[in-house]
């Protein structure tokens, strides 16, 4: 079978030559007529000569050649002429298109001769007989087709080579644009015949909702400008309320302080840090403390005076001045309390307002963000940071409470357990619990009965001994500075120690400052205090009845019926002394202000006869002074009567102790005591002393 086919391809191969090489010849004759100016005869000849021209090359008989259809029986084929052909299957003529592969692409030929069909078989497709009872046949055309196979794909290997990696074809630009625009040509059409959309419609239909959102864009915003309403400007009155609105107040508030304290900023940022650890203070001149800033607000304490201060005992660069009544502003609070900040310069970071002039103040060394104060008429207040302007409790004006100035206030206690000790001028101490200040805890009356005229007890000043909540001291203004109990014991009841052995006299004047010593370090010196009065005088006291506390040596002529005599008086001011008070880590260091507006540091280990610096700070009296409470204590607060809070750095070298001071402190001591055998018997040394020095 196989071999019988490869016959058929290889004479129809051959029949085919022989076509084209016939195709071949009448072209070179249609060259050669048209060259000698000759008419060509017509390429398409007559039927019956393509006709004969085909059986000559298949042969005389077509039967011989033609394969037999499968419908049709060989025997049965015939010739008929087109006149009488009927359908194929239905009595019809064959259409010519309907025939495949017609040489030349002309229609299919029927046989032009008469064929009588014999025999009584049908024809293909169900033909129908004739009235004589033959078939119709059809003629079938001969087609020969060019079989040949496919040579197989040789996949060549893949080389790669470092040196070349692409391969750089130059295309002309006009090349490039023809093949593209014919490549478009062939994918419009494609995509037409394919019934997709094509580049050129979708290029015209994104324009087209390109366009159509621009129409609504522009029509939006044509209602936006029709509607759109014209801003009318702020009247006077609107900008008014809208200034003195509490939000916005507080929105300007907060937002301000935080611009001037990054501006207010006194950082050096040119700083040397090759020079030492404290250049900025010259020691070849003397410099040892420096001014860091006066704290002064125009609206607020213009025309006030300072009445006390006190250091944040959680926040080291916060400290809080208390202030007194303004005459020329009658509709400004009485009392004013005001929160200072080293990092803002330009205003308070916080201001209170009180009903009275506000004599006291202190920060709660429990709660970072309470202030309490105690005013001229008596009442105790409280201020919270996180609150407004007016105090959040205050104590009622009632006689279980204060009804006379609160010059004095401490806070004692632990974290847990403590309590507000407030004193007023009537003589009246009393212990107040920081969340309820209604009623006083404690109400103790001070009296002292050997008094002439009357037993009650004016209370300038006011201090408990370091780590101490049961026993205080306190300095009044005739002089006297008296111990006292809050509690009964079995040795001594609540109240004053009032007998004359027990009084510190030695004052001239009303005491205005009383400061225990911290008792830090590796000797206690918690037994020392200082005091401060009106006579010009600061002094030494040791408290306690017979205690040896720090290995202090009591002095035989210290004491005696009189009362007890100071261990040493430090007589340099020419005013009056208005506040004093320890230095919070060197255990020699102490400072003191008065009337002239300067400010003195002391140091014993060095010189107990004048101060080791004396710095005029105000050209006015100075009425307190504080060290903040860092172990260093390296800033000093001032405040004064014309209403500024000076604040002084102190060098580093000047305030940190040495190992060995606190065993050279007590050597001090014990030599003031030693040497002052005769000293100060009832005061009248003393102020013989201070009034020829005066002359």
């Amino acid at each position: 079978m196989a071999d019988r086919r490869r016959a058929e391809i290889e004479e129809k191969k051959a029949k085919l030559a022989e076509l084209r090489r016939a195709r071949d010849e009448r072209r070179a004759q249609l060259a050669q007529a048209e060259q000698r100016g000759v008419p060509a005869e017509p390429l398409t000849s007559h039927r019956r000569d393509v006709n004969e021209l085909v059986d000559s090359l298949v042969g005389p008989s077509a039967s011989s050649t033609r394969p037999t259809s499968p419908f049709v029986p060989a025997s049965s084929s015939s010739r008929i002429p087109p006149s009488s052909a009927s359908g194929f299957g239905g009595g019809r003529a064959t259409p010519s298109g309907s025939v495949p592969g017609t040489p030349g692409g002309r229609t299919s030929r029927l046989s032009d001769g008469p064929a009588a069909v014999t025999g009584n078989s049908r024809g293909v497709g169900g033909g129908d007989r004739d009235s004589a009872g033959s078939f119709q046949a059809v003629d079938y055309v001969d087609h020969s087709a060019e079989l040949y196979e496919l040579p197989s794909k040789v996949i060549k290997p893949v080389t790669y080579s470092k040196a070349v990696q692409t391969t750089s074809i130059s295309i002309s630009t006009s090349d490039m644009e023809d093949d593209s625009d014919d490549e478009r040509d062939r994918n419009k059409a494609t995509d037409g015949a394919s019934g997709r959309e094509t580049e050129e419609e979708m290029r015209k239909r994104i324009l087209a909702e390109l366009e159509e959102e621009r129409k609504v864009l522009e029509r939006e915003l044509q209602e936006m400008k029709e509607k759109e309403v014209k801003i009318s400007e702020l009247s006077n009155e609107e900008r008014q309320a809208i200034f003195a609105a509490p939000d916005f107040s507080a929105f300007i508030e907060e937002s301000t302080k935080i611009v001037q304290r990054a501006l207010s900023d006194g950082y050096d940022y040119i700083k040397d840090y090759t020079i030492g650890i404290d250049g900025a203070f010259d020691e070849s001149e003397g410099q040892r403390i420096k001014l860091v800033c006066a704290f002064q607000d125009d609206r607020w304490t213009n025309g006030r005076s300072v009445t006390d201060l006190d250091w944040s005992p959680k926040f080291q660069e916060l400290c809080v001045a208390a202030y007194n009544k303004n005459p020329s502003a009658p509709n400004d609070p009485d009392g004013i309390v005001a929160v200072w900040n080293l990092h803002l310069l330009e205003r308070p970071e916080f201001i209170f307002h009180s009903p009275s002039d506000v004599l006291s103040v202190t920060f709660s060394p429990y709660h970072p963000t309470l202030i309490f104060g105690g005013s001229y008429s008596g009442q105790v207040l409280l201020w919270d940071t996180r609150a407004k302007h007016l105090p959040v409790l205050k104590t009622p004006l009632s006689a279980s409470g204060h009804t006379y100035p609160i010059y004095a206030m401490k806070m004692i206690g632990t974290q847990n357990a403590n309590n507000l000790i407030s004193s007023s001028t009537d003589g009246l101490v009393c212990s107040w619990l920081a969340d309820m200040l209604a009623q006083p805890q404690e109400a103790l009356p001070l009296t002292v009965p050997s008094h002439n005229k009357t037993d009650e007890v004016s209370i300038t000043s006011l201090d408990f001994p370091h780590s101490d909540t049961s026993t205080f001291y306190i300095g009044t203004e005739e002089g006297s500075i008296y111990s006292a109990n809050r509690f009964d014991r079995a040795s001594a009841k609540a109240g004053l120690n009032g007998s004359p052995e027990n009084m510190y006299k030695g004052h001239a004047g009303p005491v205005t400052g009383l400061h225990f010593h911290p008792g830090t370090g590796g000797i206690d010196f918690s037994d020392l205090f200082l005091s401060s009065s009106v006579d010009w005088t600061v002094k030494l006291w040791r408290g306690g009845k017979d205690d040896k506390k720090g290995g202090l040596v009591s002095s035989s002529g210290g004491k005696d019926k009189e009362g007890i005599a100071p261990i040493k008086s430090f007589e340099s001011s020419e005013d009056y002394v208005f506040d004093v008070q320890w230095h919070p880590g060197h255990p020699a260091i102490f400072g003191c202000v008065d009337g002239t507006g300067k400010l003195d540091l002391w140091n014993l280990n060095q010189d107990v006869e004048v101060p080791i610096i004396s710095t005029q700070v105000s050209p006015r009296a100075l009425n307190k002074l504080s060290f903040d409470k860092t172990t260093q204590g390296r800033k000093v607060a001032t405040g004064g009567a014309d209403g500024k809070v000076y604040v002084y750095d102190m060098s580093e070298k000047l305030v940190s102790p040495r190992e060995n001071e606190w065993v050279e402190m007590q050597k001090t001591v014990q030599g003031l005591v030693g040497g002052n055998g005769g000293f100060g018997l009832g005061g009248a040394v003393d102020l013989a002393t201070t009034s020829e020095r005066r002359r």
